[in-house]
């Protein structure tokens, strides 16, 4: 941001775009990949759990934390997705956020705000569509990416392994 102006961050927020892959209906994981968004406090506007971050507490375990207390999902922090500098409009005040994929491990039938905020598992598309910040859309573009990529990189390093492990059950 160069307009001349000298600009001060005020706040950092740390969030996390928790994911998960799709279950079959025979229980089986699929590569479909799945995100949970969950509303805005204020209204229905759709987003990926982010809050504050506490000087005592690292990125991760901030996003983690707001992850819990804002959607109930407990799981396994990742490797950054990136920094973004952005203004919240609401205040007018310059933020920095960091983005983190969670892939859930557990999600609470009860949490800290459960009653003021909807959760919502959508497809990546969905979640692009009703996602309401420009940052987060780029984030989940690069979980999408980086997940692709890892995909690929499995497929390739390990291309028959299950044909491998078919083969040595039948010959038992």
């Amino acid at each position: 941001m160069n307009d001349g102006k000298t600009h001060f961050f005020n706040f950092d927020d740390c969030s996390c775009i928790p994911y998960r892959y799709k279950s079959s209906s025979d229980g089986n994981m699929t590569d479909d990949l799945e995100v949970l968004v969950i509303s805005s406090q204020k209204c229905q506007k759709m987003m990926f759990p982010k809050g504050g971050w506490e000087l005592d507490e690292s990125r991760e375990e901030a996003a983690l934390r707001e992850s819990l207390e804002e959607a109930g999902v407990k799981g396994n922090v990742e490797c950054e997705l990136g920094k973004w500098d952005f203004i919240s409009k609401s205040h007018g005040t310059f933020y920095e956020g960091y983005m983190f994929p969670l892939l859930v491990k557990e999600e609470l039938d009860f949490w800290p705000e459960q009653n003021l905020r909807q959760r919502t598992w959508m497809n990546i598309k969905e979640a692009r569509d009703v996602c309401q910040h420009w940052w987060m859309k780029e984030a989940l573009d690069i979980l999408v990416e980086r997940l692709n990529s890892l995909n690929q990189q499995n497929e390739q390093n390990y291309p028959n392994i299950c044909s491998d492990l078919v083969a040595k059950i039948s010959s038992l």
